[in-house]
């Protein structure tokens, strides 16, 4: 069994959040621990894409220190994760990954990690004030009548949408950076490109669309 130490109690309950956001966002869903050194990389998809590539996914990535040990790449069930972590201590700092692993597809795309290119920046507020609005049109149709298939259009739709800011945003990048802390108010997003890839980064963490 790996362990991953946080280099204090503080890491740990903030690795705790960010799990807990993630579930919020897909309760089912899973994420991937990516070890090297003393940097851990926690990526989560907040909307699974479609097709062979992916196409639409929504990741969640957030970079944190961590005491380093040996490397380590897996992907495990948040549910697995959150057994666990309602088992730790107050003052915890170690996790002990869970052995049972998932392949969900959106494990396989990896961010490059290289050349991205500047498209520009937005107020926190406005990239906030894109989620909310985004949140509220899924929510309006998504009434008591309306099927699964009906509903998942409608999120696709809403979340694969451009924002009219300037520079546009696909409003799924709000809603991951939203949903998963991301945002502060008084603090701006940047936005960058690579080939088929965008994200959005603030100094919490990044949210990548493909």
């Amino acid at each position: 069994m790996s362990e991953i130490h946080f280099a204090d109690p503080r890491g740990h309950a903030d690795f705790a959040t960010l799990v807990g956001r993630a579930r919020t966002a897909h309760p089912q869903g899973a994420i991937r621990f990516q070890a090297q050194g003393r940097l851990l990389v926690l990526t989560v998809a907040v909307i699974e894409g479609s097709g062979l590539l992916g196409e639409g996914t929504v990741l969640g990535m957030r970079i944190m220190p961590v005491v380093e040990g040996p490397g380590l790449d897996v992907t495990v069930s948040l549910a697995s994760v959150t057994d666990r972590l309602a088992r730790a201590g107050a003052d915890a700092s170690a996790f002990p990954v869970p052995p049972t692993t998932v392949a969900p597809p959106w494990a396989g795309l990896t961010p490059p990690r290289e050349g991205w290119e500047l498209v520009g920046t937005l107020p926190g507020e406005e990239v906030t004030g894109i989620a909310l609005r985004g949140i509220e049109a899924v929510a309006a149709g998504a009434g008591p009548t309306a099927g699964a298939h009906a509903v998942d259009a409608l999120r696709r739709r809403v979340w694969g949408g451009s924002s009219d800011t300037r520079p546009p945003l696909v409003s799924g990048l709000a809603f991951a950076a939203h949903v998963l802390g991301f945002l502060r108010s008084g603090q701006p997003a940047t936005l960058a490109a690579h080939g088929r890839w965008t994200r959005l980064s603030t100094v919490h963490g990044h949210a990548l669309v493909r």
